[in-house]
C-alpha cells in the first residue's frame, strides 16, 4: 500500500474462512485494518463473504463486502430462475417479486448503510456462470455440456434488465471482464474464457458505457435511498431519490407485454411532475431518447413491452 505500489485497497477472498477460530479471525481482521488505515485512510477493504457478514462490518474489520446475498443472488433467481453456478433451475423463482423482494430487504438488514453503498454489485464473476448464460436455462457445467451449450439460446434483452438494475441498484456496480461483450461460459473454469478481441458483441458495449454514463451523472443512483413502488409476476418497480433528484426503474421480465402503475407519489414525486426518460431498454435494443411521461393521481402508467426495462428521472418535485 506504500509507495512505489500505492495500491488503493484489498479484496479478500474467503475472508470469513481464515484462522482456526472466529474469535482469532476477528482479532486478525481488526489488527489488518488498522496496519490498512495507518498506511492510507482512504483504502478499501473488501471481503468476499457468503452469509451474514455482520459482526465483520461494525466499523472495525472490513468496509464492505462483496454482494452475493443482497444483489447477484436475488436478480439472478428473479431474472432467470437460475442457481449462480448455472446447477439448478428454480421456476418457482424465476419472476417472484415476493421473493425477490423479501431477499434484498432481508439481507440488507445485515449491512449498514456505509457498506451498503460501497458494496461490489456484480452479475458475474471469476467463480460462477456468466450471467448471459444463466438466461439460457441451462442447468449443468462445461463437463458434461460442452463449453457450446453456454452460448446457446441466450437472451440478451433479460441480460440488459440485469445490467439496468445493476447500474441503478444501492452499491458499487462491478462489471466482470467480457460481460460487456457478450462472453458466455458455464461456472469456472469456463467462466474465465479469454476476452473475444475482434468479436466484441459491440451494441452491448455502447449500451454498457452509456448505462455507467447514466449512474455516473443521476446522484440518486449513486447516494439516494431506496424503495420498492410495485411489484407483480416477472414485474419490479423501485425509486432511487435524495432531497433533490429522484428516479424510477420498472422492469418487465415477462415474454409479453404489462400495464405497469407505479405510485411515485411514494417517494415524492407529484402531479404536477413530468418524468424524463433516460434509458429505456426492449428485446435487443435500447434507447436514450429523452420522452416525457405524465404523472396522473400521484401515478404514472405504462405499458411495458416484452423483456423491458426503463429509468426516469423526475424533471421537477416539490420539496
Amino acid at each position: 500500500m506504500s509507495p512505489p505500489y500505492n495500491v488503493d485497497g484489498w479484496r479478500l477472498d474467503v475472508a470469513a474462512d481464515l484462522g482456526h477460530s472466529p474469535e482469532y479471525n476477528h482479532k486478525f481482521w481488526k489488527e489488518f485494518r488498522r496496519v490498512v488505515k495507518e498506511t492510507n485512510k482512504d483504502a478499501v477493504i473488501i471481503a468476499e463473504h457468503y452469509g451474514d457478514p455482520w459482526s465483520w462490518l461494525q466499523g472495525d474489520e472490513w468496509d464492505t463486502i462483496m454482494n452475493y446475498d443482497a444483489f447477484m443472488e436475488p436478480i439472478t433467481w428473479f431474472l432467470t430462475g437460475m442457481q449462480k453456478h448455472s446447477d439448478d433451475f428454480r421456476p418457482d423463482l424465476l419472476g417472484n417479486a415476493d421473493y425477490f423482494v423479501s431477499a434484498m430487504r432481508s439481507s440488507r438488514t445485515k449491512i449498514m448503510s456505509p457498506g451498503k453503498y460501497t458494496s461490489m454489485n456484480q452479475l458475474s464473476n471469476h467463480d460462477h456462470s456468466r450471467f448471459l448464460t444463466r438466461t439460457n436455462h441451462v442447468v449443468g457445467r462445461v463437463a458434461q455440456k460442452g463449453p457450446e451449450a453456454a452460448n446457446e439460446g441466450v437472451n440478451k434483452a433479460v441480460m440488459m434488465e440485469a445490467v439496468v438494475m445493476q447500474m441503478s441498484w444501492v452499491g458499487a456496480p462491478t462489471i466482470y471482464y467480457g460481460d460487456e461483450a457478450g462472453v458466455c461460459g458455464f461456472t469456472d473454469p469456463d467462466n474465465r474464457r479469454t476476452y473475444p478481441w475482434g468479436h466484441e458483441d459491440k451494441e452491448l458495449i455502447q449500451f454498457h458505457k452509456d448505462i455507467i454514463k447514466i449512474h455516473k451523472e443521476n446522484d440518486e443512483l449513486k447516494k439516494g435511498s431506496t424503495k420498492f413502488l410495485y411489484k407483480d409476476y416477472n414485474v419490479i418497480s423501485y425509486g432511487r431519490f435524495t432531497r433533490d433528484s429522484k428516479s424510477i426503474v420498472i422492469v418487465n421480465n415477462n415474454d409479453s407485454e404489462r400495464e405497469v402503475n407505479v405510485k411515485v407519489v411514494d417517494i415524492g414525486i407529484s402531479s404536477d411532475t413530468t418524468l424524463k426518460q433516460l434509458i429505456f431498454t426492449y428485446d435487443t435494443k435500447y434507447t436514450l431518447s429523452p420522452d416525457i411521461y405524465p404523472i396522473i393521481g400521484g401515478k404514472l402508467r405504462i405499458f411495458m413491452p416484452k423483456y423491458s426495462s426503463i429509468i426516469l428521472k423526475a424533471n421537477s418535485f416539490e420539496q
